[in-house]
């Protein structure tokens, strides 16, 4: 088999059309890969800038009541990593930045837009448009051409009359292909990985990619090299892989998140919003003195202080009742929250096992899952920003409350040294060894087309003799 595929490349070296193709992509993906780390780079600058600027904003304010600067607010970024510019994922529609506002959670993972599943790729030229779509339809040009070609000029039969078994034949075609398309994903790594500051993290995620999409390439090359020796007829060879091909890419992926979505549908932006209204209003209302709830409240630290009226407390009770107020919404926004991702998780799982019939599905979810830019990790994202958020406006209630102030007194206010002393947002990335389990779904339904495609050459080849083949 090695002689096989030693000669096939010397075939191909000698193929002038295949060494400017060969000198096209790797120029192509060369650029495409320096553009878009240019691009990330640029990104990355300009969100450390706004990052930095909203900081300063915030340790600068003038001297304000900490309710109106609960109000204020402050803003979470989520990091773009160095692996954004290959796959954006889930990027382009969810955005990287959140408010922080007291009394306001962030809805953005329940617009429209963020229940679609299957997410177009076609909006920036990344590596990963290549990689997914260009290079796996010119494998599948390579195996049809090589084997077309050798059966045209007589070479298959020659291979076959050296004592060469016909299912090391047609599979050394394959993988004398599928070396190739691997030469040109490993250039992209490679590239990718020069070019950027990267670390272990990094490292371990590009490994695993690089392992992802040569076990798609190696998907494509047997199909094809099946298809190919199967149709004596050329034309039909190529139609039938490039009908899959097409099916797989455009349409299974719209048809199949189409039918999740509706198997297990989120609620609408206005639905979600009038219930948690609903559930808000059984709660206190820090902005209603006559709310019962209020009263009780007020009942309660009247007795543990043992006074007759809130002007009597030795604290702001207005900062009482907005934390109290806030946690309320807080469970309530728990309980909605973990209801809706209870139904994407279940969204996900059902649209990874498109993989069975489809396996550039179960790629595309390894390629934005291990770049860090899949829904698995927005919504990480989301939980971290959210904690951020309750831990800033307790401290700023607490303030309001503890600080010195007294009940009524809205116009007390804090200077900017208090401002300082709240930590920061940093968002923690999530390590890769704790989130593949996540995509276990995927990596088994690649393995699983791996043996069947083999297995299908292999029978193809023993049900079929020389002549039927050649």
């Amino acid at each position: 088999m090695i002689n096989i595929i030693l000669n096939e490349w010397k075939m191909f070296s000698r193929d002038r059309v295949f060494v400017y193709s060969t000198i096209f992509f790797v120029l192509s993906l060369s650029l495409v890969v320096w553009m878009g780390i240019i691009q990330n780079k640029g990104q990355q600058q300009l969100q450390i800038k706004a990052q930095n600027h909203v900081r300063q904003q915030w340790e600068n304010l003038e001297a304000m009541n900490p309710h109106r600067a609960a109000h204020y607010g402050s803003f979470a970024f989520k990091p773009m990593n160095v692996l954004s510019s290959m796959d954006g994922g889930v990027n382009d529609i969810t955005g990287n930045v959140l408010k922080l506002e007291g009394h306001v959670q962030n809805e953005i993972v329940y617009s429209e837009a963020s229940q679609s599943i299957s997410i177009s790729k076609f909006g920036k030229l990344k590596s990963s448009l290549i990689l997914q779509y260009i290079i796996p339809l010119f494998l599948i040009f390579l195996v049809y051409s090589t084997i077309s070609k050798d059966r045209e000029t007589g070479r298959l039969k020659l291979l076959i009359f050296q004592g060469i078994s016909l299912f090391q034949l047609i599979f050394s075609k394959s993988i004398s292909i599928w070396l190739y398309g691997v030469l040109l994903l490993f250039i992209t790594i490679s590239i990718q990985a020069l070019l950027s500051t990267i670390n272990i993290e990094i490292m371990q995620r590009l490994i695993f990619i690089f392992i992802s999409y040569s076990c798609y390439y190696y998907i494509i090359c047997c199909l094809t090299t099946y298809f190919s020796s199967s149709f004596k007829n050329n034309t039909s060879a190529l139609s039938s892989i490039l009908g899959i091909w097409i099916i797989w890419t455009i349409f299974l992926p719209k048809i199949w998140g189409n039918a999740v979505e509706e198997v297990y549908s989120l609620p609408s932006r206005q639905n979600f919003k009038l219930i948690m209204k609903e559930d808000r209003s059984k709660g206190i209302d820090g902005h209603d003195p006559s709310d019962q709830r209020r009263e009780q409240l007020k009942n309660k630290y009247l007795a543990e202080y043992n006074v007759d009226s809130l002007s009597q407390l030795p604290i702001n009770f207005d900062g009482i009742v907005m934390q109290a107020d806030e946690e309320y919404g807080n469970l309530v926004w728990d309980k909605h929250f973990g209801n809706n991702y209870s139904i994407l998780k279940k969204q996900k799982r059902l649209y990874q096992l498109s993989g069975l019939f489809n396996p550039f599905s179960s790629l595309q979810n390894l390629s934005m899952g291990l770049c860090g830019n899949d829904m698995v990790h927005h919504l990480d994202f989301l939980k971290q920003a959210e904690d951020y958020r309750r831990v800033l406006i307790k401290a700023l209630n607490d303030k309001h409350a503890f600080g010195g102030s007294k009940t009524g007194n809205w116009k007390w206010t804090v200077d900017s040294v208090f401002f300082k002393s709240v930590e920061k947002f940093e968002y923690n990335t999530p390590q890769i060894e704790n989130q593949i389990g996540h995509y276990v779904i995927d990596v088994f339904f690649l393995l699983l087309w791996i043996l069947i495609t083999t297995l299908l050459i292999n029978l193809h080849t023993k049900k079929n003799n020389y002549e039927q083949i050649l």
